[in-house]
């Protein structure tokens, strides 16, 4: 077998008197790929900033990391310096937060070649540059700016800074989690190839074992800063020893139980819905040109009907969704609900709009962090003309609260209280909280825990049953939108392609497009003994 090349031992890290890791062993050879999984909290993220030496500095390590036979925990700050970014790269989740927004992706990947050879000429970097990019399946020109790029294409400019300067050692922290399925193939396959030619050992952090199944050559499970089950990833995926682990796959294939839906008539009906964006003028007296996000796209939902809409990044379905809102002033067409029109001359119909809510993909970045949940969730009363007051406030709050899992205590507290999870039921809260015939849910569950997803999606389940709401569903994750929806509409460069009963389309769907998302899609193997 070949030599480890990063070998952690005894690995413990505590702050604050807190202990955050606890006695970590992990090995990775060159060219092997080892997979970390396990919820928020878990330990993963912060084993692999103890790797890069970024340890918050009120953080004390014990054990040992050692990278071909040097303990990185006993480097000085400037030594680790020239290691990161040469013998060790990392890959970070959010790559518009990792990416200048000022600065073009060639100066940023040339920037990585510069800062541990200062005597390269900058002709020189850039052809470097512009190497790792082709290596990574973008043909750009280097001017390009991180905003003039798609979700997909960003990820893959933060993917070549790390692999630049070709380091021994590629950390990857949940580098797919906020992509659709085509792009998170196209990644996945990305870093298993890098692997392959270049011999590069790679961690790869995530929650999702569906990622990781056919990619990794091993697992290891952490919770709360163990590491509870590790093993060749077949062994891992088919036994699962640990209670822990089976409490994951349980949840990665969890389907909420949706009740039967009454046919209590139409409620949001569209026609011929057209969005087209005015672009910037190439010059003085140039023709100012336009774009067409949302193409001729009608349907219709109904009373209590749950809904999916799915498609890759850049398909139209966030236009869509601030047209149906009454968001967006550009949207040519009809969108009533209950037969009321949603917009009137251009201009959003307030009576009609308080009947839509939405639940965002970040619930901590749609609240104020200033104000308590009872103000955050009572945001919509603003929609109503006489708005409830005193008691009767108070009274709705609490009922909101309850609904969604939650204490009406928790009104008192802020939003940083609460976990990921929470925060997603108290955005739900404030959308149920006027009582809306429609809750569009955009990319609700994406960033969340498996198991918190879980949660989240039954919750849905019983909301639709109790509430008789009607829902549309966003989401680039198939396998959860076929959980939660009767219908299905797939979309694609502006239009609906394939539209139809959930199980239909994803049996037998009719549309290349729909086969491909289909296919791109990760899938975990059967439980054992076929359960």
């Amino acid at each position: 077998m070949t030599a480890p090349l990063l070998t952690i031992d005894a690995l413990s890290v505590t702050i604050h008197g807190k202990r955050i890791l606890d006695t970590i062993d992990l090995t990775i050879a060159p060219g092997e790929i080892v997979a970390l999984t396990g919820e928020s909290g878990s330990g993963k993220s912060m084993t692999a900033l103890a790797t890069m030496g970024l340890l918050p500095q009120v953080a004390q390590a014990t054990g040992q990391i050692s990278l071909d036979g040097t303990d990185l925990l006993t480097l000085p700050e400037r030594r680790l310096c020239a290691v990161r970014g040469n013998d060790i790269g990392m890959i970070f989740q959010e790559p518009m937060t990792a990416l200048n927004p000022v600065q073009t992706i060639g100066a940023q990947v040339a920037e990585t070649i510069l800062q541990h050879s200062p005597r390269t000429p900058r002709a020189m970097a850039r052809d470097k540059a512009r190497e790792a990019l082709h290596r990574c399946g973008l043909d750009l020109p280097l001017t390009r700016y991180p905003h003039e790029l798609s979700g997909g294409q960003r990820q893959r400019v933060v993917i070549a800074m790390a692999i630049a300067l070709r380091p021994r050692l590629l950390i990857a922290d949940e580098p797919t989690t906020a992509l659709d399925v085509t792009t998170q193939a196209q990644i996945l396959d990305l870093l298993q190839d890098l692997t392959r030619t270049e011999g590069m050992a790679l961690m790869m952090i995530t929650h999702d074992l569906a990622v990781v199944a056919n990619m990794a050559h091993r697992i290891a499970v952490m919770q709360t800063g163990r590491i509870v089950e590790s093993g060749p990833t077949a062994q891992v995926l088919s036994q699962r020893t640990h209670p822990y682990t089976r409490a994951l796959f349980e949840a990665s294939d969890h389907r909420p139980h949706l009740p039967p839906r009454p046919d209590n008539g139409p409620l949001l009906h569209a026609q011929g819905v057209t969005c087209t964006y005015p672009l910037p003028r190439p010059g003085p007296f140039a023709k100012r040109p336009s774009f067409t996000a949302v193409r001729d796209v009608s349907f219709h939902i109904g009373r209590g009907e749950r809904v999916g809409l799915v498609g890759e990044s850049g398909c139209g379905k966030s236009t869509l969704t601030r047209a149906l809102l009454g968001l967006t002033s550009i949207a040519e067409g009809t969108i009533t609900l209950g037969g009321k029109a949603v917009f009137t001359d251009h201009r959003p119909n307030l009576a009609v709009r308080r009947r839509i809510q939405v639940v965002f993909q970040d619930p901590y970045g749609s609240f104020n962090p200033r104000h308590r949940v009872a103000r955050l969730i009572t945001e919509p009363f603003h929609l109503l003309p006489d708005p409830p007051q005193g008691t009767a406030r108070d009274t709705a709050v609490a009922e909101a609260l309850t609904a969604v899992g939650l204490s009406p205590d928790d009104a008192h507290k802020h939003i940083h209280a609460f976990s990921g999870g929470q925060r997603q039921r108290l955005a739900i809260a404030r959308a149920l909280i006027i009582r809306p015939d429609l809750i569009v849910f955009d990319e609700a569950v994406s960033a969340l825990d498996v198991r918190v997803r879980a949660q989240i999606l039954d919750l849905m389940a019983d909301l639709s049953a109790s509430y008789g709401l009607a829902y549309l569903f966003i989401s680039h994750d198939l396998s959860v939108v076929r959980g939660v929806t009767d219908r299905i509409m797939v979309m694609r460069a502006g239009r609906i392609v394939e539209k139809g009963p959930t199980e239909q389309v994803f049996t037998a769907p009719r549309h290349a497009y729909t086969r491909t998302l289909l296919d791109a899609a990760p899938h975990l193997p059967a439980s054992p003994g076929g359960a």
